[in-house]
């Protein structure tokens, strides 16, 4: 197995004249005549604008020279031609750290964290370095797509497990978010021998609900959650503590959000077709996430994008997803996912290596320490009142500290 360097490619010419074209000639849908805000999804008045900003305004060039100041690769790994950015500390103590992003995420999404993990740069600050592995997903921009049937988050974690050992990193840590959560789960239940310590930002456990075992290792916890029911999570566990997606996952009738989960996790092939045809399609479908998934400190409704996430990040990963025509891919892991169940059992196994959860406030879901306790090693939990899903964008760092203060509370000696 070897690695051969990658470098972010330029736009083609053609691909240039052709989002040239279906940019300048955009067959928007009708709209009702009253200003419903998000209600019913992306509004014109939102995405019209950013399409004119890509056309017009946003330079992929300049995107481009950014992140081709990391050191880019890429290497088959179990039928996956795998691309990550690997740049490596110059200090012997640092601790390899891969960072797992999710859907509809880049590899990108962590562009403003690899330079201050790699020299351990915090507020002008040195404090602990790290060896930075970022992944594109299989199926995500820059990797290559699965080809098979059931290729699910087990399947990317164990690629990515096997990419860490042959970078010389049998000892190491994982931060994921959204899928990368899942996966970075993955890898800490099943691959413990060599991922040593786990932080999310959007954790997979369940409540202490009233089983055999919790009922009798728990049941101040199950008794807790089950008068949670009847007088609601904030009287019980405090004010926002608990945020939920609903009865599960692809429940539209109690949460408006689910629909692309169910759209996306049954039939991703039909959707498919319009998200890589149209470029508009594209970035309305993602806009709405960027705009739902974030934190808004005042009028959500009037808001496009938050002020912590700049147009050019958004447009930087539109592009990638475009150029690569990945949308349809990246979608599909929904599908093996839900279809083979496997949040659900992997929400049921135990984490035994530390475990770390921090909170942003505009995150899809929370859950408070106690439920985490059940089946992980918890042993850094913290909360913010600002950020959203996409915490490396929004709130880099708040992210920086919370990694570099996980680090400090697992300590040096795991790794060694």
């Amino acid at each position: 197995m070897s690695f051969v360097p990658f470098s972010i490619p330029s736009l083609s010419e053609s691909q240039k004249e052709e989002l040239a074209n279906r940019l300048a000639n955009v067959h928007y849908p009708q709209e009702l005549d009253a200003n419903v805000g998000w209600s019913y999804g992306a509004p014109r008045w939102a995405v019209a604008p950013m399409v004119d900003a890509w056309r017009n305004a946003f330079d992929w060039e300049k995107s481009r020279a950014e992140m081709n100041r990391w050191k880019h690769y890429r290497g088959d790994i179990e039928d996956i031609n795998l691309h990550f950015v690997h740049e490596p500390s110059t200090k012997s103590d640092a601790i390899p750290i891969i960072l797992l992003h999710g859907w509809p995420s880049t590899f990108y999404e962590f562009h403003k964290l690899i330079d201050p993990l790699r020299d351990g740069v915090n507020g002008g600050q040195l404090f602990q370095t790290y060896h930075v592995v970022v992944p594109s997903l299989p199926g995500y921009g820059f990797s290559s797509p699965p080809t098979t049937t059931g290729f699910d988050c087990g399947k990317m974690g164990s690629i990515f497990n096997t990419l860490m050992v042959k970078l010389g990193y049998t000892k190491y840590m994982v931060f994921g978010t959204d899928w990368g959560a899942v996966i970075g789960k993955w890898i800490a239940v099943h691959r413990s021998e060599n991922c040593k310590a786990f932080l999310t930002s959007m954790p997979l456990s369940v409540p202490p609900i009233p089983t055999v075992k919790n009922v009798m290792s728990h049941p101040l916890q199950v008794v807790k959650f089950l008068s949670s029911i009847p007088l609601g999570f904030d009287a019980v566990y405090g004010n926002g503590a608990v945020k939920i997606v609903g009865r599960s996952f692809m429940d539209v009738e109690n949460n408006n959000d689910a629909g692309y989960r169910a759209i996306q996790g049954t039939r991703p092939y039909t959707l498919a077709y319009s998200l890589t045809d149209s470029p508009v399609g594209l970035l309305a479908w993602l806009l709405e996430k960027y705009h739902a998934w974030t934190y808004h400190p005042g009028d959500t409704e009037g808001t496009v994008l938050p002020d912590t996430i700049t147009q050019d990040e958004f447009l930087t990963q539109i592009t990638i997803y475009w150029m690569t025509k990945t949308i349809g891919p990246s979608t599909r892991l929904y599908y093996e996912v839900f279809q083979g169940k496997q949040v659900n059992s992997l929400s049921l196994e135990a984490i035994s290596i530390p475990h770390g959860y921090t909170i942003y406030e505009g995150e899809m879901m929370k859950m408070p320490a106690e439920w985490i306790n059940l089946t992980a090693n918890l042993v850094f939990f913290t909360k913010h009142n600002l950020g959203g899903h996409f915490a490396a964008l929004e709130e880099d760092a708040l992210l920086l500290d919370d990694i570099q203060r996980f680090t400090k509370k697992v300590g040096r000696k795991p790794f060694d």
